[in-house]
């Protein structure tokens, strides 16, 4: 069982910079793909950016592609998420998940693709 924690949100003026820290714990991460989704409220949670297990391939969603980073350090059993130049939308709570399926070839992109959510951390971006 892997166990997920979020930190590195904030308050940040438009067109700033965070960094999102997502610690693993357990035995199990090093083999999975990581994705990091993002909440506003009254909207559905929406995927941002994953990664595979390896560190290899990367996948972003439209709004974030060029702005946002995802990376990982398998001897950390962490797995980063760089965003720079933030824009009022992406104000939301940002949630780290793990890949239910180990060892997949390509990046998952959807919720149900994910699981072990950690609780997330807020970010908020004014303008």
């Amino acid at each position: 069982q892997v166990q997920l924690v979020e930190s590195g949100g904030g308050l940040v003026q438009t067109g700033g910079s965070l960094r999102l820290t997502c610690a693993a714990s357990g035995r199990t991460f090093s083999n999975a793909g990581m994705g990091w989704f993002r909440q506003a409220p009254g909207k559905e949670r929406e995927f941002v950016a994953g990664i595979n297990w390896n560190g290899g391939l990367t996948y972003y969603a439209g709004s974030v592609q060029g702005r946002f980073t995802i990376s990982r350090d398998n001897a950390k059993n962490t797995v980063y998420l760089q965003m720079n130049n933030l824009k009022p939308e992406d104000t939301a709570v940002y949630f780290c998940g793990k890949d239910i399926r180990p060892l997949r070839t390509v990046v998952a992109s959807t919720g149900r693709e994910y699981g072990s959510w950690g609780q997330g951390t807020q970010v908020t971006v004014s303008s």
